[in-house]
């Protein structure tokens, strides 16, 4: 980095230190083919599928303890299906990110995202308006409790370091 020399108001040059720059590397040095191999294998790449699965897993053990403690099974299936509308969107999304990851363009897989969100939220709010006619006795109140329960994993997932590229997860 380049020091540029300040003047005070008498328009003479200082010479003392700039406290803003204390701490910063002076120069970016970049790693050869050896280190940047260790720092790969020292720092592995998240996976979002496993939060998918903890999603899944919530889903489906909320929609499980829903029907049991009630005993209405129509509440069951909405909760699952707020589930549903989660989880399915997510895992297209996902998965083209993927295939996404493998361009080289920085600004193409910058509008890849942007056409899969897109799509991703549209089939999110697809299959919440088809859910009246998938569940009978839809129950909006379940519908919406599963939904947000499935959504918030992304919480948990990040409180037990899945979503963080150096912890270790603490399940599984």
């Amino acid at each position: 980095m380049t020091k540029i020399a300040s003047t005070l108001k008498t328009g003479q040059p200082s010479d003392t230190p700039d406290t803003a720059n204390e701490g910063l590397e002076p120069e970016f040095k970049p790693l050869s083919a050896e280190q940047a191999q260790a720092w790969r294998q020292h720092n592995p790449q998240a996976s979002p599928w496993r939060v998918l699965f903890l999603q899944v897993g919530v889903g489906a053990l909320m929609a499980l303890l829903t029907g049991l403690f009630t005993g209405e099974w129509n509440l069951a299936m909405s909760s699952a299906w707020g589930s549903v509308a989660v989880v399915i969107p997510a895992v297209v999304f996902v998965r083209a990110l993927s295939r996404q990851m493998r361009r080289t363009q920085p600004g193409s897989a910058l509008m890849g995202l942007m056409v899969w969100e897109l799509v991703k939220i549209v089939l999110t709010v697809a299959l919440l308006l088809v859910a009246p006619k998938v569940i009978s006795e839809l129950s909006w109140l379940a519908l919406v409790a599963g939904f947000v329960v499935t959504m918030k994993v992304y919480w948990l997932a990040m409180a037990l370091g899945w979503m963080q590229r150096k912890s270790k997860p603490t399940l599984f």
